[in-house]
């Protein structure tokens, strides 16, 4: 065991205005299993590569151990598997190899593949096993789900499950409660480790924004009582001063020094009434600074004149000879929100493509409801560029409403200025839902949506869809998601 230490460190982005981190200070145990935690573009993967030493910054970064990253650069993606392991990891014992791979549930003739041949989550498998065969390294693992399907996911977690020397980068909340013993949360304005996995930290960040909360009431009310109480204890001193120049009503001399001394006693009270009031000002100042504030949205969804969308029956769908789906039926009705399941490969973009409207041969029945509008989300999220106000504009969607989803999601207000284009994978996911969220359909198809997002956007994106209850035809692999989300699973 050794222990890497962090202190008082400082970093910024070369051309940023902006801290990423300041003075930030913690430890981490290097036989933890630690999940990374944190809203997109927090600074998760600038942290890792801080660690690297990839970046100049302030403060101290004091580690014993060396640091491997995950996902690995591939450089010849055509060469063998073998061959890709080999660069990656050159001094292991081939039984080590075999055991990792069994463990993933990895059979051997992959080995002798292109390693370009290999679906994307045998890929990602390929890339752990060789990362653990690195011994005496402490490692970081950024994002290992994309690409995986559930089936894929949970092996990869149990498979983690065994190990430990780790911060794993996630936002599946399932999978790092299943492999991680220790959370570090990037928050609003600090960095904190808490012990226990992803459900601990949320259960104890929420006890602590309510009592945060109510302590904020508490003293605000405070506030007001003792302003006000400060400024009328502070006029009754000023008219009691006054009586000092003038008589009595009897017509006797009024008694200077105790009138002064009156107003004295008065206006000391007063200034401690103030002092107080500055106390309670300064207590609330540190209160409510990593509760992630939300606004309250209206959204609506065209409704359709018939209960019933789209309807497929026994549909099975080709491009060219190679069939990749089956015998598929279901249907689509009003206020369904339908999970589209199955391994990679099984042909659920396919189906959502044909749903859509695009030209695929098929055999079987497939109906769509005439003047239906549909909202696509796809995975992809290259080709977006531009600002956000010109994109609300070309694409005719509502900027209030647009940019207030946004908002919700962790959009600050420098980010509206920024090129789409520069914007992190989560961040560009973010203006496809909210875009989705703006326009006026029937029926929301979305296809991985979660790709890249951070785990309380996702939860916000599901109290959206609670809440306002579209009919929504959707793929993902986030099992928390589905299970919270879908009235109808279609597994493939």
């Amino acid at each position: 065991m050794s222990l890497i230490k962090v202190a008082n460190l400082t970093f910024a982005h070369e051309g940023s205005y902006d801290n990423i981190f300041e003075n930030v200070s913690f430890q981490i145990d290097t036989d933890w299993k630690l999940g990374f935690t944190g809203r997109n573009g927090r600074g998760k993967t600038s942290f890792l590569n801080l660690l690297l030493g990839k970046y100049e910054y302030s403060g101290k970064i004091a580690a014993n151990v060396h640091f491997e990253y995950f996902p690995f650069h591939v450089e010849n993606k055509q060469s063998n598997t073998l061959d890709v392991i080999n660069d990656i990891c050159p001094d292991y014992l081939h039984w080590q190899l075999m055991r990792e791979l069994s463990l993933l549930e990895v059979s051997e003739d992959v080995l002798d593949r292109p390693y370009d041949s290999l679906s994307n989550g045998e890929q990602t498998k390929v890339l752990l096993a060789a990362l653990f065969l690195r011994e005496n390294s402490f490692l970081l693992i950024d994002e290992p789900t994309n690409h995986l399907d559930l089936n894929a996911r949970k092996l990869v977690s149990d498979y983690l499950q065994t190990k430990s020397g780790f911060i794993l980068v996630s936002h599946d909340r399932s999978f790092l409660d299943n492999c991680v013993d220790h959370i570090l949360s990037i928050n609003k304005t600090d960095i904190e480790i808490q012990k226990g996995n992803f459900t601990n930290w949320w259960e104890n960040k929420k006890r602590q924004d309510r009592f945060e909360l109510a302590e904020n009431e508490k003293l605000k009310k405070d506030i007001r009582r003792l302003s006000d109480a400060s400024k009328r204890t502070s006029n009754w001193s000023d008219e009691v001063e006054k009586t000092k120049n003038g008589t009595r009503n009897s017509g006797s001399k009024v008694d200077k020094g105790y009138v002064g001394h009156k107003a004295a006693k008065m206006m000391k009270r007063s200034k401690a009434m103030e002092q107080r009031q500055q106390s309670a000002i300064d207590a609330r100042s540190r209160l409510l600074r990593n509760i992630e504030t939300s606004e309250n949205l209206k959204i609506s969804q065209l409704t359709y004149h018939k209960r019933q969308l789209a309807e497929l029956e026994n549909v099975s769908i080709y491009y060219g000879e190679k069939r990749v789906c089956q015998d598929v039926s279901f249907t689509i009705e009003q206020g369904e929100r339908i999970a589209l399941s199955g391994k990679n490969g099984s042909g659920k973009s396919s189906i959502i493509k044909l749903i859509c409207g695009e030209n695929l041969t098929y055999t079987g029945t497939f109906r769509r409801g005439s003047q239906l509008k549909i909202s696509y989300v796809s995975q992809e999220t290259s080709h977006l560029q531009g600002n956000l106000t010109d994109y609300a504009r070309n694409n005719r969607i509502d900027e209030s409403l647009f940019k207030a989803i946004l908002r919700k999601l962790d959009f600050s207000r420098a980010q509206f200025e920024k090129d789409i284009s520069a914007f992190s994978g989560g961040q560009k996911k973010k203006v496809l839902i909210a875009k989705s969220l703006s326009e006026q359909a029937h029926l929301l198809i979305w296809d991985e949506p979660l790709n890249f997002i951070d785990i309380i956007s996702r939860m916000q994106i599901e109290e959206l869809l609670l809440e306002y209850a579209p009919t929504i035809l959707f793929v993902e692999h986030d099992s928390e998601f589905c299970n919270n989300m879908a009235t109808k699973i279609i597994e493939l």
